[in-house]
């Protein structure tokens, strides 16, 4: 083997950064945010010869910063980040997809995503694949995005997506069959799809089409080390700017394989990472401008309260679940635990805080079911799959208790405000737009059979609206764990 036949490469990877723009205090030192993460990316492109920086999705979200601008913003920002691919994520499409479409005009770094297209004529959205050239090495960046993308755009008939991973293991197939050349070094999947649907997409990928290594998101999952399946490396930084995914490969670019590599999460902090000044100055512009709007008290809670799991009951939750529930045209409201976006929250709570620990304003609905049909849903809410983070969830208020055991999958108690539900009691739910629109998916029952309990109809424009008076009108505000969600093993 002739040494000057092995190459290195470094390959950088963040995602799910969420608006996560502003640094934190850990631990006495400064955590995260986006000047010191592009300060960290700057260093490595710096020291080392062949370095590439990837994004997995889910760039929007999540700030003030970026909701006020409707992601002009987060472009803009991420520009300056100068990522060499990115791929998009279920966010992506929050404001709407053509205003995604703008967006993309706006990026002045290359975005691919193979399996979202047009239902009509079945055109790609997006460039499905990019190859990134650095020292003499070809690398193949393809993009794949998660089905929950259809759950956003229910409204954009003629969007659609390869919603099973069937399909997606597929098109990943027909583009390196079509275009995965002698030329190309290595194949990465840039996906979005969360880590139990990597896992599955490494176990369908046929080795002869050269996928070495899969770079996600969506799950927000923390690693220590690269999990192989299939014999392929698939890797994830958990969420925020906190962290950085490091890939850092030997290549042989005769025998055109891999020889080394090593991956590890790097923290970004003010031992890790030097500040970027510009991009800095770039932040503080845009909050100098939010701050006059955002930075104010609206309420103060009696103390902190947490939200640290999608899929259990928690004291933001039960709050949150509550404040819907007051004085409303419902009986219980099923608040969707991924619209709380903060693990913490407390006791002091501005406007901002306010804004974007539930940024996904939208109408509530109600709809009418029977305590048979209220049965069946939780039973496909408590499915299996929803212990992994890979379904939806509820916050349920106050009125309604259920007792549920895994083993068994049997509710075993299912109260309403006191007494055991039969099947042919009728309770009134309220649901958000985003779930109303998914109904069937989300909940296991068929809209159309609870639509013969009572047409469902629209009771308030904006959960934000109920939120906020809520907030303004009462101080002191507290909410503990209290046993609406019993989970036994």
């Amino acid at each position: 083997m002739e040494e000057n036949s092995i190459k290195k490469l470094t390959l950088l990877h963040s995602n799910d950064l969420h608006g996560d723009f502003l640094p934190k205090e850990v631990d006495g030192k400064e955590t995260g945010g986006l000047s010191r993460l592009a300060g960290y990316v700057g260093k490595v492109r710096e020291e080392r010869d062949n370095v590439i920086y990837a994004i997995a999705g889910d760039m929007f979200r999540g700030s003030v910063i970026d909701s006020e601008y409707q992601g002009l913003s987060t472009i803009d920002l991420m520009n300056n980040l100068n990522p060499d691919v990115a791929t998009i994520g279920n966010h992506e499409v929050d404001y709407g997809f053509a205003h995604l479409l703008f967006l993309e005009k706006c990026a002045k770094f290359p975005i691919v995503n193979a399996n979202l297209f047009i239902t009509m004529n079945n055109a790609r959205v997006f460039t499905p694949y990019i190859n990134v050239e650095v020292g003499g090495m070809r690398i193949m960046f393809i993009g794949i995005l998660t089905e929950e993308v259809l759950a956003s755009t229910k409204n954009e008939k003629i969007i659609g997506t390869f919603i099973d991973l069937e399909s997606a293991a597929k098109e990943v197939g027909i583009i390196c069959d079509n275009y995965r050349t002698v030329r190309t070094d290595m194949t990465v999947l840039l996906t979005h799809i969360g880590i139990e649907n990597d896992r599955k997409l490494a176990e369908m990928l046929d080795p002869d089409w050269g996928v070495n290594m899969i770079i996600g998101g969506h799950s927000h999952t923390f690693m220590d080390e690269a999990e192989i399946v299939n014999g392929i490396p698939i890797v994830q930084a958990g969420t925020g700017t906190g962290v950085i995914g490091r890939f850092d490969i030997q290549y042989d670019t005769e025998k055109k394989v891999i020889e080394d590599w090593k991956w590890r999460c790097v923290a970004i902090n003010e031992d890790t990472a030097p500040k970027d000044e510009i991009m800095e100055e770039l932040i503080d512009s845009y909050r100098t401008q939010t701050d006059s709007k955002y930075k104010r008290v609206v309420t103060r809670w009696a103390r902190k309260l947490t939200h640290p799991s999608r899929e259990q009951e928690t004291e933001m939750g039960n709050l949150y679940a509550d404040i819907m529930a007051w004085e409303a045209s419902y009986d219980v409201m099923l608040f969707g635990s991924g619209s709380i976006r903060k693990k913490e929250l407390g006791p002091v709570i501005e406007y901002q805080d306010m804004v974007e620990n539930t940024p996904f304003d939208g109408p509530l609905y109600l709809v009418e079911v029977t305590g048979a049909q209220l049965r069946r849903i939780f039973l496909h809410l408590f499915r299996d799959e929803a212990w992994v983070g890979e379904t939806e969830f509820y916050q349920i208020s106050s009125a309604l208790r259920v007792t549920y055991r895994k083993s068994t999958h049997t509710i075993e108690s299912f109260t309403f405000k006191g007494e055991e539900i039969t099947d042919d009691v009728r309770i009134k739910l309220g649901i958000q737009d985003y779930h109303f629109n998914n109904f069937d998916e989300f909940f296991g029952v068929p809209l159309e059979e609870v639509k013969t309990n009572m047409k469902p109809r629209v009771v308030a424009t904006s959960v934000n609206n109920i939120i906020e008076e809520y907030f303004a009108t009462n101080n002191g505000l507290d909410a503990k764990v209290d046993g609406r969600i019993t989970i036994l093993e």
